[in-house]
């Protein structure tokens, strides 16, 4: 079977087979992926005075007599924090905290590149919960909002819940809330080209990590009315001994109507919908045929999906989406955070709730015009839709919804919003162009021979 593929900023040809070479060569030239600029010039002695000593003393003053003015008279309110303890880092696992740093310093860049947000990249040695929650509570005051990141389960639960509860800035755990918001879009958009409600359809999710969790809690807030969850032990039903911790025992009360119980061959049978965020070659060519008519697959897994996207639509499926950028349907956390937290952080936000992240998802969805919406197109990318315009638009769903849920106090100004989220990008995209022309030029010139 052909597979359209999509564009890519740099054409596959020119990359090496070997791309972890590659990789290793590029970091190396780089020397971390992320760097500190000031915002403000020091020419002379009178600027040292207005920006330091002895005219700084005036803004510290006004912020011990009122701690709410430290997000306007520094970067607080634009500066969040990615922490991570390096237990699960992208499907490497537990590789620790040295070595998650470029994967910490390449979210950063995309923070900034995407959303204009200063994100600091924060990798701790930490082993328990109780450990990193107080690191997050100690650091909070310099911070508008924090980014939990490729932590374990079931320690990032109790971390993120933890911290929501006792924290007044945003908290968000990319893993669990932004894979759930593209997810959700893109399954809109897919239950729609299929004729499907999302109230009606049997929705299967193989994996019970942050992922699959956070897509399941998003889409019962949806309306959806009929999940069941699958682990390595089989389907979570209420009563289940094996495996349990209190996140699944939560989901088996609100999930498998049907008491179903069994492996996950057995609840695919007659579904509408198969979510993988587990691992390589979970899903069977089996599997897929003994789906509904119509139906829609998401092999979400990295770096290999759980089915290959060729082999899923050979064995009957309608619809496919995977985490492979040159494949058609990407779900990309990538089109969900930085705007999050654009929001968020605009809103001044104490929390990042579910009516935040519904809002984002709705956003995101409509990112794809009707006359662009296909079996192959049903979230955008990001070669081919105007991202810019996404992210200023999914920020303002977010603030708004901020703001009429009472996690906001701010004065909503949408075209504030826009306007900063537009001319922030594209200032940096200025940026990004000089330094294309001076480094990257001759990077390529170097390696890609």
């Amino acid at each position: 079977m052909k597979i359209k593929r999509r564009k890519r900023i740099i054409p596959r040809k020119q990359l090496p087979k070997d791309i972890g070479a590659l990789s290793l060569k590029a970091h190396a030239m780089a020397r971390g992926k992320i760097e500190e600029v000031g915002r403000v010039p020091i020419m002379n002695l009178d600027d040292l005075a207005i920006y330091y000593t002895p005219g700084v003393v005036s803004s510290c003053l006004a912020i011990r007599d009122n701690k709410d003015l430290s997000y306007d008279y520094t970067s607080r309110g634009n500066r969040i924090a990615i922490v991570t303890d390096g237990s699960r880092i992208l499907g490497l696992g537990g590789i620790g905290p040295e070595a998650g740093m470029p994967v910490m310093e390449g979210k950063a860049l995309l923070f900034k590149k995407f959303g204009n947000v200063d994100a600091v990249p924060l990798t701790i040695r930490t082993t328990t919960a109780e450990e990193m929650i107080s690191f997050v509570k100690a650091i909070e005051p310099g911070f508008g909002g924090i980014n939990i990141e490729d932590t374990a389960p079931p320690k990032c639960f109790e971390v993120v819940d933890r911290l929501q509860k006792e924290l007044d800035i945003p908290i968000f755990h990319d893993d669990r809330q932004g894979t759930s918001v593209v997810a959700y879009a893109a399954l809109k958009n897919a239950l729609r080209l299929v004729g499907k409600d999302l109230k009606d359809a049997k929705i299967v999710i193989n994996g019970i990590g942050a992922a699959g969790v956070g897509i399941a809690q998003l889409l019962l807030a949806a309306g959806a009315g009929n999940i069941i969850m699958c682990d390595t032990r089989g389907i979570l039903y209420q009563g289940r001994k094996d495996d349990m911790n209190t996140i699944k025992e939560n989901l088996a009360t609100h999930t498998n109507r049907s008491s179903l119980k069994g492996q996950l061959e057995d609840a695919v049978k007659g579904a509408d919908v198969l979510i993988g965020v587990s691992s390589k070659g979970a899903f069977s060519d089996k599997m897929i045929k003994a789906m509904a008519p119509r139906a829609i697959v998401f092999a979400l897994a990295n770096p290999d999906p759980e089915i290959d996207y060729g082999a899923a639509k050979a064995a009957g499926a309608e619809i496919v989406a995977t985490g492979v950028s040159d494949l058609p349907n990407q779900v990309n956390n990538l089109l969900a955070f930085p705007a999050i937290f654009r929001g968020a952080l605009d809103a001044r936000a104490r929390k990042i709730n579910t009516a935040m992240l519904l809002a984002a998802a709705d956003s995101l969805g409509t990112g794809v015009p009707k006359f662009k919406l296909s079996k192959d197109h049903i979230i955008p990318n990001f070669t081919e839709d105007d991202i810019i315009s996404i992210t200023a638009e999914m920020a303002v769903a977010v603030a708004r919804a901020a703001v009429e849920t009472g996690v906001s106090d701010s004065k909503l100004d949408a075209n504030s919003i826009r306007k900063n989220v537009r001319g922030a990008l594209k200032r940096y995209s200025k940026i990004e162009a000089s330094m294309t022309k001076l480094g990257r030029m001759n990077f390529l010139t170097h390696f890609f021979k």
